[in-house]
């Protein structure tokens, strides 16, 4: 396990960057043109992002970005 100390700043930041990101890949989540094995791939990492997210956000924050992982794997 790694550790990192961010100032306030920084963790706005990391905060922006990593909303954008789960964002971006929500729509692709979405996207009907992308077939299952991508939208698998998206989603994994969707869930690599988002515990990311989890750590520094808070809980109304991370309830917009919960998936209903049923319709995604």
């Amino acid at each position: 396990m790694l550790g990192i100390l961010f100032n306030d700043k920084e963790c706005k930041e990391l905060d922006y960057v990593l909303r954008k990101e789960l964002d971006e890949m929500l729509l692709d989540l979405n996207d009907s043109r992308l077939d299952g094995d991508i939208k698998t791939a998206i989603a994994k990492r969707y869930k690599v992002i988002f515990r990311m997210f989890a750590r520094i956000a808070s809980p109304k924050e991370l309830s917009r970005y919960v998936l209903n992982v049923r319709i995604y794997r």
